[in-house]
């Protein structure tokens, strides 16, 4: 299937890295009592997209195995830094931590000065999901394929937008990886998640967007949506009548992953446990099942094959963001 070769493709490329240093044998007396308090999940985005759902859905059956409440938060802003600011500089104790997606890898070129460091101020758990990617516009702008958009673009120059999820997001840099393969010109609009970037989509305020399949397929179903292409190598099992954008000449391969990450200190035997935990949950009927209705592949592993794929995915953002000279505040 598509989403488990996709995955497949991801571990291997990224097992040849170097990775955190691994986890130390377990000590049973570092594990004692843990969780002795509610767990807290902290999300960088708004309400309502994948990266919370995922949260939200793998967080509920934590609870059910942790023996204590999981409770989600919302921490959205300056392009996931707040959020995962927040917990790197937070309690060690393995009562925090912050779900990231691929905005986490690109903020280490993106953003001049984070708050944090990347590689050192917060350590890999789990990786948990993936969703690929469609580009869609609304009706209004009477696109229905990639030639258009080139077509539009080129009689307008720096009259059409594109939203994001925020500033280094996989939309925005997905975004600006069409603007240099197409040789046109778009309006980057950041937003603060998903969903206010849909809504706007949806009310026609921005032309095309990068978004996650599972909350752009029922506006697509519905007609308020009309799909440009699919990111994917190839036709995606969950829209196998959408063309992919490679096959209109553009090849651009783009998702949203998340996972799970710790502040740096949190004790090994911590993070080996919440990792059994993680995979546990994304194994259980009801995440595997609401996994598969929303179109969105499991990625469970260790927290070695997460530190790997995280370079990985650093080392790939950053081609994107220096050859567009892309920069931003912070």
């Amino acid at each position: 299937m598509n989403e488990i070769l996709q995955r497949r493709r991801l571990l291997q490329a990224a097992a040849s890295l170097i990775a955190w240093p691994a986890l130390t044998p377990i000590q049973a007396h570092a594990q004692a009592g843990w969780p002795a308090k509610p767990v807290r999940l902290v999300v960088p985005f708004t309400p309502g997209g994948t990266t919370d759902f995922v949260t939200r859905l793998v967080g509920f059956e934590l609870g059910k195995t942790l023996g204590q409440p999981v409770l989600v938060e919302n921490k959205p802003g300056a392009g996931t830094v707040i959020g995962v600011d927040m917990v790197a500089k937070g309690p060690v104790d393995g009562s925090s931590f912050v779900t990231v997606a691929n905005s986490f890898t690109a903020n280490q070129t993106l953003v001049r000065k984070l708050p944090y460091d990347t590689l050192m101020d917060l350590r890999p758990v789990a990786l948990m999901g993936m969703s690929e990617h469609v580009l869609a516009t609304h009706p209004g702008s009477g696109l229905k394929t990639v030639a258009d958009l080139r077509s539009l673009a080129r009689s307008k120059p720096a009259s059409l937008s594109y939203a994001s999820f925020g500033n280094g997001t996989s939309a925005h840099l997905s975004g600006e990886l069409l603007k240099q393969q197409m040789g046109i010109d778009l309006v980057h609009v950041p937003y603060k998640g998903q969903g206010p970037a849909l809504a706007d989509l949806l009310g026609g305020q921005v032309t095309v967007m990068f978004g996650n399949w599972p909350e752009f397929r029922g506006h697509i179903q519905s007609g308020k949506l009309v799909a440009l292409g699919m990111a994917t190598a190839r036709r995606s099992r969950y829209a196998p009548d959408v063309p992919t954008l490679t096959e209109q000449g553009v090849p651009i391969e783009s998702n949203s992953w998340n996972g799970l990450l710790a502040p740096a200190a949190t004790p090994d035997a911590v993070v080996a446990r919440m990792n059994a935990e993680v995979n546990k949950a994304l194994a259980s009927p009801t995440v595997a099942e609401a996994f598969e209705k929303g179109g969105i592949a499991s990625l469970s592993g260790t927290p070695e094959q997460f530190a790997a794929f995280i370079r990985s995915e650093i080392a790939k953002y950053a081609e994107v963001i220096r050859k567009g000279g892309i920069t931003t505040e912070g």
